[in-house]
């Protein structure tokens, strides 16, 4: 059992958080969004079942690579596993390949942007600019 709880193989939202390097703000988020669940306590406390915590890290797992949580929706039926390890679905690659192909064309459009910038920048300072890193 994770931490110290009045209700076995329950958690409250701040030992959730801490176990798993989020807050208690992003898992009312994720509650919210359908990803986890609670129940509450006797104190009006929230409470997750302790196997959210495997489900939370997979769902911060999935937004570290890029994904967005309505992306992450397709992964629902496998977030109680090993995610990591587990094969791709084909469902789950065609999403992570579309939000890819969106993340290229920000980071295209905002390397035009900054080129644009720096051109004009250029004009008007005679050349003498030098980009901030």
């Amino acid at each position: 059992m994770i931490g110290v709880s009045r209700e076995v193989g329950r958690v409250r939202i701040g030992e959730l958080a801490r176990t798993t390097g989020t807050t208690a703000r992003a898992l009312r988020h994720y509650e919210q969004a359908g990803m986890i669940s609670s129940e509450r306590a006797s104190n009006g406390y929230r409470v997750y079942d302790e196997r959210a915590v495997v489900r939370v890290r997979n769902i911060r797992h999935l937004l570290a690579a890029g994904l967005t949580l309505d992306d992450v929706r397709v992964f629902l039926p496998c977030l109680d596993g090993d995610v990591v390890a587990a094969p791709p679905s084909d469902r789950g690659l065609r999403v992570a390949l579309e939000r890819l192909a969106i993340l290229n064309q920000r980071i295209a459009a905002q390397t035009e942007t900054r080129d644009r910038l720096e051109t004009a920048l250029r004009r008007a300072t005679g050349g003498r600019i030098r980009p901030v890193a």
